[in-house]
C-alpha cells in the first residue's frame, strides 16, 4: 500500500468519525436544568399532592412532559449557547383536547411560579382554586418581561387586589381573570401594559370607577368587565380604543348617558352594556355609524323612547338585545327589511305598540324572536313555515290584543294566543237590490229566477 493510499484511508477514517461525532451531537437532546425541574415537580405537587408526579414522570419534562408542560430552545447571542427553558404551564382539565395537569379541592399557588420561571410566556388555571383559598401573591419586580398570557378562569377561592398581579409584564398581550374573587378597583399601572391586546375581568369583585389609564391601551382589542360591581360614568376616553373588537361592560352599576365617543370605535363587532343603570336617553343614533356591529346588547337600561330608524347601514347584524329598556310605540319596519342576518332579537317587556312587522317574517336566518309582555295587537303575520323554523323560541305571550290565525292555532309557540275572530261574510240573496217604489228591480227579478231553477234541478 502506498502513501498516499494510507493517507487517503486516514483521511477517510477520520471525516467519518467527525461525522459520526456530529450527528450524535444533534441528536443528543438538549436537558431541563436540575433546579428547573424540581421546581415544576413542586408546582405538580402544589396544584395536586395525592399525584406522585416524580414517578409518573421521571425522565426530562421537557422531552416527555405532562400535558400543560411546554418548553422551547433559547441561544445566548454572546455565547451562542443553547439551553432549553419551561415557557408554559397549564393547570386544571379543561376536556379531552386540553388534558392539563388535574387540580385537587386542596391546591395552593406556589411562589416558585415567579421565581423559577423567568422564560415563562404562558401561566394558566382554570378550576384550581376552589375550596381551599389562594391569595393573589405579590409579584416581584424581576418577574414578567417574557410573560405574554396570564389566565385564571374559575377559581373563586384566588383572592386579592389587582394591583398585586399586573407587575412587570411588559409583553403581556393577554390578561384573563374571569369568575375569580379578585376585588378592589383597577390599578392606574394597568395603562402601563402597553403591548396588550386582551383584558378581561368578568365575573369578579371588583368595583369603583374605571380607570382613565385604560384609554392608553393602543393595542387593545378585547376589554371585558362583566359582572363586577363598577359604578359611576363610562369614561369617554373609552373611545380612544379604536381598535377594540369587543366591548363588554354588562352588569354593573355603570349610570349616566352612553359616552357617544363610542362611535369612534369603528372596528368593533360586539357591543354589551346591559343591565346597568344609563339613564332616560333613548337608544343611542350613534349606532347607526358602527356598520361593523356584529351584536348590541343594552337590556336592563330604562334608556325609553322609541326605536330609532338607524338600521339602513347595520346589515350586518346578527343579535339585537333591548329588553325591559321602557321602549314606547311601535316596531319599526325597518328592521325587517335591513337586518337580513338577524339571528335573535329580543324586545321583551317593553311598552311596543301596534303591529308586528311582517317584514319579520323574511328573515331567513332568524332563530329566536321575543316579543313577549308588551302591547302589540293585531294578527300575528308569520306563516306556518316561518313559526315552524322558529318553534319555541318564537315568544310572543303577554300581548292580549295580539291574534293568530286559526291555521297556526295549534302551533306550540303561538298557541296562547286568541284567534283571529273570522270577518262576517255577506250573504248576497239577503241584498237583492229593491227599487224606489218597493218593487224588486228587473235584474234582482232575473237573479230569484235563477236561484228557483237552480234549486228545482239539484232537487229534480
Amino acid at each position: 500500500m502506498t502513501v498516499v493510499s494510507i493517507f487517503k484511508l486516514g483521511l477517510f477514517f477520520t471525516l467519518t468519525a467527525t461525522l459520526v461525532t456530529i450527528s450524535l451531537q444533534q441528536e443528543q437532546p438538549l436537558l431541563l436544568n436540575s433546579a428547573e425541574q424540581d421546581s415544576v415537580y413542586q408546582v405538580l405537587s402544589s396544584i395536586n399532592s395525592a399525584t406522585n408526579w416524580r414517578t409518573l414522570f421521571p425522565d426530562d419534562l421537557c422531552s416527555y412532559p405532562p400535558h400543560g408542560v411546554v418548553c422551547d430552545y433559547f441561544t445566548d447571542p454572546t455565547t451562542k449557547n443553547v439551553t432549553v427553558h419551561v415557557t408554559e404551564l397549564s393547570f386544571g382539565y379543561v376536556s379531552d383536547f386540553t388534558p392539563n395537569p388535574s387540580c385537587s379541592p386542596n391546591s395552593t399557588f406556589s411562589p416558585l411560579l415567579f421565581t423559577s420561571f423567568k422564560h415563562l410566556r404562558k401561566l394558566f388555571f382554570y378550576q384550581c382554586f376552589t375550596q381551599t383559598q389562594a391569595f393573589v401573591p405579590v409579584i416581584p419586580t424581576t418577574f414578567g418581561s417574557s410573560l405574554e398570557e396570564l389566565v385564571f378562569i374559575n377559581n373563586p377561592a384566588f383572592v386579592g387586589p389587582l394591583s398585586g398581579i399586573t407587575g412587570n409584564f411588559t409583553s403581556l398581550r393577554r390578561l384573563v381573570l374571569s369568575g375569580n374573587g379578585i376585588h378592589g378597583a383597577i390599578p392606574n399601572a394597568i395603562g402601563d401594559l402597553a403591548n396588550i391586546e386582551e383584558i378581561t375581568l368578568s365575573r369578579n369583585k371588583l368595583s369603583g370607577k374605571v380607570s382613565v389609564n385604560l384609554s392608553k391601551l393602543k393595542k387593545l382589542k378585547i376589554l371585558d368587565l362583566s359582572g363586577n360591581g363598577f359604578h359611576g360614568n363610562v369614561p369617554s376616553s373609552v373611545g380612544n380604543l379604536t381598535h377594540l373588537l369587543k366591548l363588554d361592560l354588562s352588569s354593573n352599576g355603570f349610570s349616566g348617558k352612553i359616552p357617544e365617543s363610542l362611535s369612534n370605535l369603528q372596528a368593533l363587532d360586539f357591543l354589551d352594556l346591559s343591565f346597568n343603570r344609563f339613564g332616560n336617553f333613548g337608544v343611542p343614533l350613534f349606532l347607526a355609524a358602527m356598520p361593523r356591529l356584529k351584536e348590541v346588547h343594552l337590556s336592563g337600561n330604562l334608556l325609553g323612547g322609541e326605536i330609532p330608524e338607524i338600521w339602513g347601514n347595520l346589515g350586518g347584524i346578527l343579535g339585537i338585545g333591548f329588553s325591559n329598556m321602557g321602549l314606547v310605540g311601535e316596531i319599526p319596519a325597518s328592521m325587517g327589511l335591513h337586518l337580513r342576518n338577524l339571528c335573535y332579537l329580543g324586545l321583551d317587556n317593553n311598552k311596543l305598540n301596534g303591529k308586528v312587522p311582517e317584514e319579520f317574517g323574511f328573515l331567513e336566518f332568524v332563530n329566536e324572536i321575543n316579543l313577549e309582555n308588551n302591547n302589540l295587537s293585531g294578527k300575528l303575520p308569520f306563516s306556518a313555515n316561518f313559526t315552524a323554523k322558529v318553534g319555541e323560541k318564537l315568544r310572543l305571550k303577554g300581548n292580549p290584543e295580539l291574534c293568530v290565525d286559526e291555521k297556526l292555532s295549534h302551533r306550540e309557540s303561538v298557541g296562547e294566543l286568541k284567534k283571529c275572530s273570522k270577518p262576517d261574510i255577506p250573504n248576497p240573496v239577503l241584498f237583492i237590490g229593491v227599487s224606489h217604489s218597493g218593487l224588486l228591480s228587473s235584474s234582482s227579478s232575473f237573479l230569484v229566477s235563477l236561484l228557483f231553477w237552480g234549486l228545482w234541478i239539484l232537487l229534480a
